[in-house]
């Protein structure tokens, strides 16, 4: 509860003052500055050289319209952040005025606020890390040992430019995941939807028309129009067995460590989407430990992390054991071998590294390989899913409305 106390009372919105002033030589300046206070706006502009004339609180506009889009930070905004932070901080721009140049030109006012509350915190004297560790939801356990490596060992700028590799490269295997996943549902959603528009507005219609043949319709045609009935009667007590099912599934799903576990082992035994999860879960689990590594963690501390970021529990448990076997004095490449959950050429890899002290090198390379092979993947389902959801569409939308002609047919036939 303090924690999450804590991280609201930093993302809360940070006033903005103006301010009329003049500089060493007297000239006369205005302007706007952000700060938690007065007095540290003040403190600001008198460090800047600035003899603070007026100041006051920036009158908000009128409606909330004007200044930067609020939306909410996503794990893309902290990619974009870290990349600019490391390309700043490599010219040999200081670390404050770097967060004060993004925060302040960022077009997410949430991302700008967070900004400028991190750059408070280090002006304060807190170190980078600690600063960060008050934004949990946007900077994990993995970012912050990243860059309080980085601190310590006195290449901040090299660790930031490690740290948004990563995150571009982790994003990009995410938004590919999404895309194989998404194109398929998004088609099938859209098939129900038209589904259920024909039998609700368009089975009706032919419905009135059969009754007026007094004959007995063919199977077929009987089994729609039953359908048809059953919808237009029972419509909301099926979407709200959807809506149930869909909400007990996500709720256990969140709060349940089996089931989770039961879920992701059953997608990596599934034909088509496995592949995709196992390969990308091997990509993220290479590419963050080489990461950390490069950055200087100890192997054991490395792990650590790394088991949070291979999402799947599979994968997850098994990281867990090379940990605990690594901690004992076990080669790297004998412990993955123990999970029986490593290809061979990845264990292969590893055990290259290791023998040539380039571990992080030979982990890079199996990543690429392994983010390559997903991307193939993904271009392929799309390809294989087009012509087979086609046809299930031509077969379940063209069965309904041969069923509607069919006592037509019939008819024409005994005439």
């Amino acid at each position: 509860m303090a924690t999450k106390a804590k991280t609201k009372a930093n993302t809360k919105t940070i006033p903005i003052f103006v301010w009329e002033g003049a500089d060493r030589n007297g000239n006369r300046k205005k302007g706007e500055i952000q700060a938690q206070n007065s007095a540290l706006a003040k403190a600001q502009l008198r460090r800047d050289g600035i003899s603070v004339l007026k100041l006051k609180p920036k009158p908000k506009p009128l409606f909330g319209l004007g200044g930067p889009r609020r939306k909410p930070i996503t794990p893309l905004d902290i990619a974009i952040f870290s990349r600019q932070l490391a390309t700043m901080m490599k010219a040999g721009v200081p670390l404050v005025q770097s967060f004060e140049i993004v925060g302040n030109g960022h077009e997410n006012a949430n991302m700008s606020e967070m900004i400028l509350a991190i750059k408070a915190d280090v002006e304060g004297g807190n170190s980078l890390t600690e600063a960060l560790r008050k934004f949990p939801l946007q900077f994990d356990d993995l970012y912050c040992n990243l860059v309080q490596a980085g601190e310590h060992a006195g290449i901040l700028d090299g660790i930031l430019d490690k740290v948004a590799t990563y995150k571009e490269k982790t994003e990009a295997l995410k938004a590919k995941i999404k895309k194989a996943m998404g194109y398929p549902i998004a088609v099938i959603v859209v098939a129900i939807i038209v589904v259920a528009i024909l039998l609700i507005f368009v089975i009706p219609v032919f419905d009135d028309m059969f009754k007026s043949f007094g004959a007995a319709l063919p199977a077929p045609t009987q089994f729609v129009v039953d359908m048809s009935k059953f919808l237009q009667e029972w419509w909301w007590a099926l979407l709200g067995s959807i809506g149930l099912f869909f909400y007990v599934f996500f709720y256990f799903k969140k709060r349940s460590a089996k089931m989770r576990e039961v879920l992701d082992r059953t997608v990596l035994k599934m034909a088509i989407i496995g592949p995709i999860q196992e390969k990308a879960a091997i990509a993220r689990f290479a590419r963050t430990l080489q990461t950390m590594f490069a950055a200087g963690t100890p192997l054991v501390e490395a792990l650590s992390s790394v088991s949070g970021a291979v999402g799947n529990i599979v994968f997850k448990k098994a990281v867990e054991q090379i940990q605990q076997e690594v901690s004992t004095g076990t080669q790297l490449n004998k412990a993955m071998t123990n999970t029986g959950v490593f290809p061979n050429m990845v264990l292969q890899m590893t055990a290259i590294g290791e023998e040539s002290g380039a571990l992080d090198t030979m982990l890079g390379k199996v990543a690429d390989f392994y983010e390559a092979e997903v991307d193939n993947l993904v271009d392929s389902l799309t390809s294989l899913l087009e012509p087979i959801i086609m046809s299930i569409l031509g077969v379940v939308i063209g069965g309904i409305v041969i069923s509607m002609y069919l006592p037509i047919f019939m008819m024409g036939n005994a005439i």
